[in-house]
């Protein structure tokens, strides 16, 4: 068995196997969804080991049945190559009336869908996974726990180890559990680069079976690296990736292209945040653009540390894409989830992490800097007075999450300041 650092999502994934007769865990490839599933699991199919994919592909589109007994939970990897395991694992989940039975994993939503006809309400539960956030590969001395400060502590403190050359490092190298384990910088770094290349050479095409022109996704990738944490349109990316394409473009195809990124977990876009305020700003609705590890980005703009040292600029909005990833590996354990917030008038929040009991802390991402640090928090106290706290709850924290400041502190006003460094869930 291979092994591997600690991961939030074993945890997670005990609790769903106590509550559910099957649990899907799907997430990027390499992000170690099947390591984790492999940790908790009775007995293991893997339908993609070459010896035998062709014949577990038969036998699942012609009797999926036979590839469900062994010991459980029983794990099938890959289980998206025959879309109709789906429906045969949730009858078997209904006649055995048991918890705990199955484990299904995958990297990319089924490209035949159809063949689905059962949701699984019920009988399954969802894990996604990410990659590993710094906490998990011990780049964050994890002093400051994000549930805590749902508590309102009056008092933190902790030392960021992260300098200015360790968190470029960090953001380049991502979190893929393969680079976190290597030693030589420049291997490491190379993972990304490998995944980036994949993408464009195969994956991307493979999940719904659609041959894409390897430059024209380049183009939009590198688009969407440049556009981190904007609410850019499809129609502004379309006309990104004209400027150098002399063919024609519609918008229906650029579409069709995020929306394959997004089957295979490589763009993660943030939904908006809609509180019950005082006054009558609209809120925008629009995702927030991102792609799942900042790394990515990174691969796609073919930048390395010394590049996002060299302009703070581009390293600013590379790193809020880091925070927003770890923000969110963090938020699962909480059984959270991350929203972004902007309104008509301007106002707007990077991050809010809200919880399933109604209470939510507001965040402002900040590479650093005092300056940085006093807009972040005027921009947080701002929103915080403009809430309406009859109708909803206050928030529970203001944080200011940094990457370059020395330590993790609370302000006379009551905002935190963090250092990402210092943060676990």
């Amino acid at each position: 068995m291979k092994q591997y650092k600690f991961r939030i999502s074993d945890a997670i994934l005990t609790e769903k196997l106590e509550g559910k007769g099957a649990v899907l865990v799907q997430g990027p490839k390499w992000c170690g969804k099947t390591t984790t599933a492999e940790q908790q699991a009775g007995s293991i199919l893997y339908m993609a080991e070459p010896d035998r994919m062709e014949q577990n592909i038969k036998l699942g589109n012609y009797a999926p049945s036979s590839l469900l007994a062994g010991a459980t939970p029983r794990l099938i990897d890959e289980w998206q190559l025959v879309p109709k395991l789906w429906d045969a694992v949730r009858f078997e989940v209904d006649h055995r009336d048991e918890l705990g039975q199955f484990i299904l994993t995958g990297s990319a939503v089924p490209a035949n869908s159809d063949e689905i006809f059962h949701t699984g309400t019920g009988r399954f539960a969802w894990l996604t996974m990410r990659t590993m956030s710094l906490f998990e590969s011990g780049d964050s001395v994890g002093e400051i726990s994000l549930g805590e400060l749902f508590n309102r502590p009056e008092h933190i403190v902790s030392i960021n180890p992260l300098d200015i050359n360790k968190l470029a490092y960090v953001a380049c190298r991502g979190g893929w559990p393969q680079a976190c384990t290597i030693s030589k910088p420049k291997i490491a770094l190379s993972q990304a680069f490998d995944y980036y290349d994949a993408i464009v050479s195969a994956d991307i095409s493979r999940v719904d079976n659609v041959n894409k022109d390897p430059e024209r996704v380049k183009r939009l990738m590198r688009s969407y690296a440049r556009n981190q944490g904007t609410q850019i349109s499809i129609a502004k990316l379309k006309a990104d990736m004209m400027a150098n394409d002399t063919d024609t473009l519609d918008e229906n195809t650029v579409a069709s292209y995020i929306n394959a990124l997004k089957k295979i977990f490589v763009v993660e876009d943030m939904l908006a945040w809609n509180p019950n305020l005082r006054s009558k700003a609209a809120v925008r609705s629009a995702d927030t653009r991102y792609f799942s590890d900042p790394s990515i980005a990174v691969a796609a703009l073919g930048l390395g540390p010394q590049d996002l040292i060299n302009d703070l600029n581009t390293f600013g909005f590379l790193f809020e894409t880091l925070c927003v990833h770890d923000l969110r590996v963090y938020a699962d354990a909480l059984d959270g989830t991350v929203y972004h917030y902007r309104d008509s008038n301007g106002l707007e929040c990077d991050a809010v992490v809200h919880l399933r009991n109604g209470s939510y802390g507001l965040v402002e991402i900040k590479l650093g800097g005092d300056n940085l640090i006093e807009q972040g928090a005027a921009s947080l106290k701002l929103l915080s007075k403009n809430i309406d706290t009859t109708r909803m709850k206050a928030p529970s924290f203001l944080m200011v999450l940094t990457g370059l400041d020395g330590f993790a502190y609370q302000r006379e006003d009551g905002v935190y300041v963090v250092p990402i460094g210092c943060l676990k869930h």
